[in-house]
């Protein structure tokens, strides 16, 4: 195991590599652009998960000088007592020592994800899809310069080239110790690793998240919320999937009317229930099954509530876990539906997309967990630590 590094050095080496990374951008570009060309997929999604541009690299150097201006969230004291014998007994957090990502498409989280896990003092292991291949070494490379850079062992991340058989191999029979393992992809993916796996796996969960528009709601707002959820980004697990309307909210049909054509404009393609299936520029739902679905795509559907409780109920039994928003003036009725969804992240007036590490002020995240052990929602530097206890005595036998 590596000897822990002090946190003078885990910021020097996240600060070389924020350098880094601005000082390659066209060797990052033009490797992205090997794998964006031989990616043979019908997945709108997946390639733009996998397509690495200015902005994404701006967000990986942002995301990496935030880590490193954050404090170290190890040797942080929870607990202290003092026990009748003397002793002095105290809890601490401390890293969790190797972590393995697995991980599809997405060549930033080998910078966002690794930031983190490393700067809370882990050893990272990277398993990354065959698609962002190219993309994904290079930015090995970076990691292991910045490393060295600063007197440090490049095993500190390490990239796992396994096809799906050695990585099925490796789970069941780790060649080395592993203590935690967060896959971050499709339902698939997820239930591949956690099949295999024989330690701790954070689960980083599908979204299918849903807004109830109230009939207390202000309707520009709301308008301007599910634009906002489903067209701005369909590949995040935080965009919006399903609309739930208050059936006496009044102008219904209107404004749903008016949310179908700014839809349209995006060429989203959008479903209806039954109690709605006389809106025009809609497809009727013919299996209940699209209510459980995350689409990942430029769809979403409609659906009436008759109230905030069945509205409420709709969202526990169908939604992901993952975020959920109300739109209402109505601050009791919010209230209600804020403690009473299931989800790691509710919204009053706001819209799903927020869901973020970044966004939540966190410097990023490792994953959006919709497992409620040991951290729900986004997994941040604050999260990603276990924790030690501390017994100091002076001969004291029991």
């Amino acid at each position: 195991m590596n000897k822990q590094l002090t946190i003078e050095k885990r910021n020097a080496v996240l600060t070389s590599m924020a350098k880094s990374i601005a000082e390659s951008q066209t060797y990052i570009l033009t490797a992205n652009q090997i794998d964006l060309d031989t990616y043979l997929g019908d997945d709108i999604s997946m390639r733009d998960r996998l397509k690495v541009n200015q902005s994404k690299i701006d967000g990986m150097i942002l995301s990496l000088n935030q880590l490193t201006a954050e404090p170290d969230p190890l040797g942080i004291e929870r607990f202290a007592t003092t026990h009748k014998n003397g002793m002095h007994i105290s809890n601490k957090t401390a890293p969790f020592g190797t972590i393995l990502i697995i991980y599809e498409s997405r060549p930033d989280v080998t910078i966002e994800a690794t930031g983190i896990a490393f700067k809370s003092g882990n050893k990272i292991l990277l398993k990354g899809g065959k698609e962002s291949l190219n993309s994904n070494l290079v930015l090995v490379a970076l990691w292991h310069k910045a490393l060295k850079e600063n007197n440090c062992d490049t095993t500190w991340v390490t990239y796992l080239q396994f096809d799906r058989t050695e990585t099925q191999a490796f789970l069941e029979k780790p060649s080395q110790k592993l203590d935690l393992i967060v896959p971050r992809g499709g339902e698939r993916l997820i239930a591949f690793v956690k099949q295999h796996a024989r330690c701790p796996v954070i689960v980083s969960g599908r979204g299918n998240n849903f807004v109830y528009v109230d009939s207390e709601a202000d309707l520009q707002m709301a308008l301007d919320i599910i634009i906002n959820g489903k067209t701005t980004k369909i590949s995040a697990c935080n965009a919006l999937d399903k609309v739930l309307v208050a059936s006496d909210l009044v102008g219904k049909h209107q404004f749903l009317q008016h949310v179908i054509l700014e839809l349209q404009k995006s060429k989203v393609e959008i479903f209806a229930d039954t109690a709605l299936s006389s809106l025009e520029g809609t497809n009727p739902i013919k299996d209940e099954h699209i209510w459980h679905e995350e689409f990942l795509d430029y769809k979403i559907a409609i659906g009436q509530a008759m109230n905030l409780e069945d509205a409420i109920l709709k969202i526990n039994t169908f939604g992901g876990g993952h975020s959920a928003a109300i739109i209402t003036d109505n601050t009791k009725k919010a209230n209600e539906f804020m403690e009473s969804v299931d989800s790691a992240a509710v919204y009053h007036n706001a819209s799903t997309r927020f869901t973020d590490g970044g966004q939540f002020g966190l410097g990023g995240e490792l994953a959006i967990s919709t497992d409620k052990l040991h951290q729900r929602g986004p997994i941040g530097l604050q999260h990603l630590v276990t924790n030690k206890w501390y017994v100091k005595g002076n001969g004291q036998t029991r």
